[in-house]
This record gives C-alpha cells, sequence and structure tokens, in this order.
C-alpha cells in the first residue's frame, strides 16, 4: 500500500517545545503527531455513533410512547455498578 503525506503544520515554538518536552523514549515528532491524528479519528467517530444512538433513542422512545424516569435510570446504573463492584471484591 502507498503512503500519503499530511500537510505539514505550522505552530507557534511554545507548541513544538511542549510536545518535544513529551515524547518518549525512540518516538519520533512524526510517529506522535500520527497517534494523535488516529485518536482523535477514533475519538470523533465514537461520539458520532453516541450521538446517532442517542438521537435513535430519542426517537424511538418518541415512537413508542415509552420514557423512563432519569432517576430510576441513575438508580438501576448505580446498582449495576455495586453489584459490579461487589464482584471485583470476591
Amino acid at each position: 500500500m502507498k503512503t500519503a503525506s499530511i500537510p505539514s503544520l505550522r505552530v507557534d515554538p511554545e507548541l513544538r517545545h511542549d510536545v518535544e518536552s513529551v515524547l518518549r523514549e525512540g518516538e519520533t515528532l512524526s510517529s506522535f503527531m500520527e497517534h494523535a491524528l488516529r485518536a482523535s479519528i477514533q475519538s470523533r467517530r465514537a461520539q458520532r455513533e453516541f450521538i446517532a444512538r442517542g438521537l435513535a433513542s430519542r426517537d424511538e422512545a418518541k415512537r413508542s410512547g415509552e420514557y423512563f424516569a432519569a432517576s430510576d435510570v441513575l438508580a438501576e446504573v448505580e446498582e449495576m455498578l455495586s453489584q459490579a463492584d461487589a464482584k471485583a471484591r470476591k
């Protein structure tokens, strides 16, 4: 597979210094930037999917007329967390 280039990025010297100050042993500025781009892409995809699920849920609630009180949902989540915590402690 051929590789492609991303346009060079002009930044102020302070940002470049900050990036260079956190590079790990053997890590290059290019590899750091590639990792940051991949992480940002994944984050944005997850956010887009989360919003899509929320909108679909909203539409389904409107269609069915079935709604749940936030306090009930939070109580159920708290119970699930308590059970998972108790199971993890065993």
